[in-house]
């Protein structure tokens, strides 16, 4: 990574996500080293400073995703029409073992260099598709050799948590890189707690106490955790302020209080929720119970890997929600409760604090310089900016990012992105493509990427590694959404 000097960037509309959401018109970011030195209009700036135009455009924070599977980018669209049943039974149960350590390694590649370009700075790679310390070490040179920040969360789908987490050698690599190393920025523990009442989890949850390692975990996935699994996360003291639970879709009302009680935070993928079946997008409820939320888009193998989509979808599920529940009182909402401004803060700031990251997630002196320019003179939509906040959410997409910087690092100018051979990555991502299909065969290849319609068992228990199952996992837990169908 270049070392960083100066630059300034001039005249944008900059959303600070400081603690009042101030809005600067016309006004400057300067960034020295590695950190924000100056917001405001006017500055002056050090001798040699480059100057970069923000007229017109938007200058915000890093966006940051709390939740991506990067190890599987190298199928991007692949599932397009899947089901959680179907991405279950591909991944955990049938193909997921096929992915070499060059296969991880690729996509891991593949989905930094994207989140740069659609300007999510730091990245949280849910690497579950570690069968290996040699699947590991590949996905982390991969992070390294990309300019952003990455937090690896160690998971293994293929071995229960209680098992891969006690391997010596897992347990050295997790110890090496624990306090991060050029761009990977820290390492946390990923795994799912089932509900089994024997709570073999507790290892894992032990393990990652005794390295000072935060859990992150998919809680409240309808089918496969519910409940059971948050009381004996709180039953065990393993429900931390640094805890975040992903989706948390499918619990009840009791689960939302432990988690707020215990300060931890939710990573909400709204298309995910959507269109695979964890469970109806949360938000609606964690407003209530004041979970902090952060954004995440879970795998391209359905979605897109943008933030823009994130805060576009979150916004249409929680207002749909709303407008459902009025229209079954047989009322109408007239003030929406969810705002632009919300999800752009969970886009930024509240990504920061799902990670501990005072440093990150707003434009105040003294921060890291983790920085957006959305600018795009070619476009039809880039003008008139009037709602900022309603620009980004809304307007926005990748293509109008024009200017990322990483630590102060220049790493998209100009709309493209600097020192990146991504005839390189497409080879990479080529030779993983040509593996899988050599391994599939073209006929379990196609029927994997063109599901039939027919009607198929119930997947309760996706995990291979324990023969557990609770019809705990598999009943509808919105709560209130159900009261209120059951009163129209």
């Amino acid at each position: 990574m270049t070392t960083p000097g100066s630059v300034v960037l001039r005249g944008g509309t900059v959303l600070t996500m400081d603690k009042t959401h101030t809005i600067l018109d016309g006004a400057d970011v300067l960034v020295v080293g590695d950190s924000v030195a100056a917001v405001g209009v006017g500055l002056e700036v050090p001798p040699g400073t480059r100057e970069i135009d923000a007229g017109g455009g938007i200058v915000m924070p890093g966006m940051i995703d709390t939740h991506r599977h990067m190890w599987q980018t190298a199928m991007r669209g692949y599932g397009a029409d899947w089901t959680l049943t179907q991405y279950f039974v591909w991944y955990y149960l049938e193909h997921g073992r096929k992915f070499r350590p060059q296969d991880v390694a690729a996509g891991n590649r593949l989905a930094a260099l994207e989140s740069l370009e659609s300007g999510v700075t730091t990245v949280v790679d849910w690497s579950h598709g570690l069968q290996t310390v040699d699947h590991a070490q590949a996905a982390v040179d991969a992070l390294l050799a990309v300019p952003g920040r990455y937090v690896l969360a160690y998971g293994n789908i293929q071995a229960g948590p209680w098992e891969w987490s006690a391997d010596p050698a897992v347990r050295a690599f997790l110890e090496r890189y624990r306090d991060g190393q050029g761009s990977l920025d820290a390492v946390q523990l990923a795994f799912d707690v089932t509900g089994d009442p024997a709570f073999p989890e507790r290892a894992a949850f032990e393990v990652a106490r005794e390295l000072g390692l935060p859990v992150t975990t998919h809680a409240g996935v309808w089918g496969a955790t519910g409940d059971d699994s948050i009381r004996q996360m709180y039953d065990g003291g393993f429900m931390q302020p640094d805890t975040v639970y992903v989706h948390a879709a499918s619990l009840s009302t009791d689960s939302y209080h432990r988690i707020a009680a215990t300060g931890g935070s939710i990573s909400v993928a709204t298309e995910s929720e959507q269109s695979a079946g964890q469970g109806y997008p949360p938000t609606w409820q964690v407003r209530r119970h004041g979970i902090p939320v952060s954004l995440s888009m879970d795998t391209s193998v359905w979605w897109s890997g943008d933030l823009f989509s994130a805060m576009r979808s979150t916004l249409g599920a929680d207002r749909s929600r709303e407008h459902f529940e009025a229209h079954l009182k047989g009322e109408t909402v007239t003030h929406a409760a969810l705002r632009a401004e919300h999800v752009v803060e969970w886009a930024t700031r509240g990504g920061a604090h799902a990670l501990g990251r005072d440093d990150l997630g707003s434009l105040e002196v003294g921060k890291k310089a983790d920085i957006v320019l959305l600018r795009n003179d070619d476009s039809t939509v880039s003008f008139p900016v009037l709602n900022p906040y309603g620009h980004v959410a809304f307007q926005a997409q990748r293509a109008d990012v024009h200017t990322v910087l990483v630590n102060g690092v220049v790493v998209k100018d100009a709309g493209k992105l600097v020192g990146v051979d991504l005839a390189a990555a497409r080879r990479e991502i080529e030779d993983t493509v040509a593996h899988l299909r050599a391994e599939l065969g073209e006929p379990a290849w196609a029927a994997g990427m063109y599901p039939d319609q027919a009607a198929t068992e119930r997947l309760e228990n996706p995990y291979q590694y324990t023969d557990f199952k609770s019809d705990t996992t598999t009943l509808a837990r919105e709560d209130e959404f159900r009261e209120q169908l059951e009163q129209s």
